[in-house]
């Protein structure tokens, strides 16, 4: 006899489902297992939602505890309904209970990431700029090779038994100091040799600086490399100026065409970044596309409420619409053959990123962190310049334990507004340096973000499920 033991089910946590276009989807949060319900099944779950009796049913007593679904569905649906969700539950794939919960106790932390500000100088002065411009708030200036060595140094005695790390050149403008870039890559790759670990190096750079000589060197020494476009010509002008405050997208795009092009289409992202000004931003990926960009990411901007362009709550039901839009515009590009790839639809559902990661996020602080000019050590690139977050140098290495500690604890099951939301494995409790400007709390989740967040994650999941259906065909 079949039994649908409901008992540990938290139903605002555990189970999600929602209508995305033309489906009616349901994801299983704790298996990560998405299922295509009718209303027939929909019916069954809102009363089992909503009826704190249905506990543990079987063949023999669920029509009795479902009188208004079979009332509306008739006895017979109900119960084909009541055995499918039972097999489901019996396969590991609906119903499951959150076996880490509160029990979970973070590992003691390996540095595996860092992010060098080889420059606090920009030759750009984007009006949304977290940086201030590239000095993020403090003295302009570029790093030198002591410091990028010992911040090097620092990374390799610090990560373990990681087989792997990585480096992610960033500033500033990263390419105002790039004789730094090319010395760090030969010594920490000579560093890997000696230690028997491989490393990896990214750079991200607005565009403007790129010549022959300089992608060359990205490209035969297999530098990832992130590009900054915001899309249509009227939005990027807009906000990624010059420092005369001459718009950049006719010098940027042919230089990232360029780029692109002798990389053959691989191992590069645009990056963009959407404001209230361009809640239509479904139309500059659109744009990008039609330059010929094919792996793509446009981020709501990162701005305290009062500025112009911050995303406002009233915005929301737009974004939500555009996100909608994007998904459609995603599978139709797909249907005519011409693909494109966006950063926040590639996710996993059923298995994804380790535990480690669906339940801490980035690793801000921990395994993560982010080196100044200067040589100081702080948890995240965007918090680099609080003075309260610095959490130690590349001459003493971590020196503020109890900052360090902070964000080690700042994981799901620690934070009271994430522990029953079904986007909890997928967000990781938010960005905390976006807690912190929003709320002042890295553990409390930045509303709008949040919310955004999840709109994303819809959006993902209904183009994972249309791309399976359509395999299946």
């Amino acid at each position: 006899m079949k039994t649908l033991n409901l008992s540990k089910v938290d139903w605002q946590g555990d189970i999600h489902w929602f209508k995305y276009n033309d489906l009616n989807l349901l994801l299983d949060v704790n298996s990560g297992s998405i299922h295509i319900i009718d209303e027939a099944l929909e019916t069954v779950l809102k009363e089992l939602k909503t009826n704190n009796e249905c506990t543990v049913l079987n063949e023999d007593s669920w029509l009795n505890a479902l009188p208004r679904s079979t009332n509306l569905l008739g006895a017979e649906t109900v119960n084909e309904v009541c055995q499918e969700l039972a097999a489901k539950q019996q396969e590991g794939t609906l119903f499951n209970e959150d076996i880490v919960g509160k029990s979970y106790c973070p590992p003691k932390p390996t540095l595996q990431a860092l992010c060098l500000h080889v420059a606090h100088e920009c030759n750009m002065c984007c009006r949304y700029c977290f940086a201030d411009g590239g000095p993020f708030g403090g003295e302009r200036g570029l790093m030198s090779k002591e410091v990028g060595k010992k911040a090097l140094d620092l990374l390799f005695n610090e990560s373990g038994n990681r087989p792997r790390v990585e480096v992610d050149f960033f500033g500033g403008e990263p390419l105002l100091n790039f004789d730094l870039v090319r010395e760090l890559v030969r010594y920490g790759r000579a560093k890997a040799a000696a230690t028997g670990k491989k490393i990896s190096f990214t750079l991200t750079t607005n565009g403007l600086g790129l010549n022959s000589e300089i992608e060359k060197y990205l490209i035969d020494n297999k530098i990832s490399v992130i590009l900054s476009l915001d899309g249509r010509q009227q939005v990027h002008d807009f906000n990624r100026k010059d420092i005369r405050g001459q718009g950049t997208y006719e010098r940027i795009v042919p230089k990232e065409q360029h780029f692109v092009e002798l990389q053959n289409h691989e191992d590069y992202w645009v990056r963009g970044t959407y404001t209230h000004q361009n809640l239509d931003f479904a139309s500059d990926i659109l744009h990008m596309v039609e330059l010929g960009f094919r792996y793509l990411s446009l981020e709501p901007v990162v701005a305290a409420p009062e500025m112009e362009y911050a995303i406002k709550e009233e915005d929301l039901p737009i974004i939500a619409k555009e996100y909608q839009r994007l998904a459609k515009v995603y599978l139709e590009a797909t249907e005519k053959g011409q693909p494109f790839s966006f950063f926040h639809f590639n996710i996993d559902a059923a298995t994804g990123p380790c535990l480690i990661k669906r339940l801490t996020g980035c690793g801000a602080g921990t395994n993560y962190l982010a080196v100044t000019p200067m040589g100081e050590l702080y948890p995240c690139h965007q918090l680099v310049g609080k003075k309260d977050y610095c959490i130690g140098n590349v001459n003493e290495g971590i020196t503020n334990d109890d900052l360090r500690q902070k964000f080690l604890n700042a994981y799901v099951y620690n934070q009271e507004e994430c522990i029953h939301c079904w986007a909890r494995f997928y967000c990781s409790g938010g960005c905390k340096a976006g807690n912190l400007a929003s709320n002042g709390d890295i553990l409390k989740p930045a509303k709008i973000s949040c919310a955004i967040q999840k709109m994303r994650l819809e959006a993902a999941i209904y183009v994972q499920v249309k791309e399976w259906m359509k395999n299946c065909q």
